[in-house]
């Protein structure tokens, strides 16, 4: 928005993610942002948003108040939420799948020490029920390791790479997550698990742009097809442990220098 608070573009994670492309992150959101914004007045009804969903096919509108100045976004999420509270829907964690691959793993996957999570310099669990907060792992790590003084072009490595992996673990598992980070001497290590549906084909999975994100979630911005091949390109060292219906280990070490 402008310094009058209505707004005059919008930004999504795919426009990022293309910026990571073609390398213009450091590009003002101006230059990036899409600026033919269709908005939605506050005083419409629910009804009206969801012919607007239906209309343009967006994941998400700005709300603004009479003089079109910014008050706030509607998702899908937000209505089917209000929906399922009206219903008296409950959703509730499935917590028959304990493990993963049938058994705790706890060794790294890429060097084969031992690893004691309980002991994780940094943990965060992921919630897969809200889609709208993908990124709070990988925002609160990033925190983590610039307030430990590590380079901000390296830890910006390390969140990409982190964010893309919890993105997969809210769209694709269909299960609670779980990010981990170990500062080793030399590197700093980041395990993401989840307990839920797997990868089929891991090969296929690694290939750009293919992606299996169902068409709610292309609307809202995700399910570009970078997320595996992102982790690899930032990651120094990647390896994605997984079987259908077993869940997903990936480890990623993120050399100093």
């Amino acid at each position: 928005m402008d310094k009058d608070k209505k707004v005059i573009g919008i930004i999504s994670i795919e426009d990022i993610i293309n910026c990571i492309e073609s390398n213009k992150l450091n590009d003002k959101v101006e230059n990036q942002m899409t600026k033919r914004v269709v908005t939605i007045n506050y005083n419409e009804t629910l009804k009206t948003a969801l012919q607007y969903f239906e209309k343009y096919g967006y994941g998400r509108f700005p709300v603004v108040d009479d003089d079109g100045k910014l008050v706030g976004i509607i998702t899908k999420n937000d209505i089917l939420g209000a929906i399922a509270m009206k219903l008296g829907i409950l959703y509730l964690h499935d917590e028959r799948r304990k493990k993963v691959l049938e058994q705790e793993i706890d060794k790294s996957l890429i060097t084969g020490n031992e690893i004691n999570k309980l002991n994780a310099d940094f943990y965060f669990k992921i919630d897969y029920f809200d889609i709208n907060s993908i990124g709070i792992g990988a925002t609160n790590l990033k925190k983590f390791l610039l307030d430990k003084g590590f380079d901000e072009k390296f830890v910006r490595r390390i969140a990409i790479s982190t964010y893309e992996a919890e993105a997969n673990v809210v769209i694709h598992s269909g299960s609670t997550g779980e990010i981990y980070c170990f500062l080793e001497k030399d590197s700093i290590v980041v395990r993401v698990e989840d307990q839920g549906k797997g990868i089929e084909n891991i090969e296929l999975a690694m290939k750009e742009g293919y992606s299996t994100a169902p068409d709610y979630v292309r609307e809202l911005g995700f399910g570009a097809g970078m997320g595996l091949p992102n982790m690899k390109r930032y990651a120094d060292k990647m390896v994605v442990l997984s079987e259908k219906g077993k869940g997903v280990i990936i480890e990623m070490v993120f050399f100093k220098s």
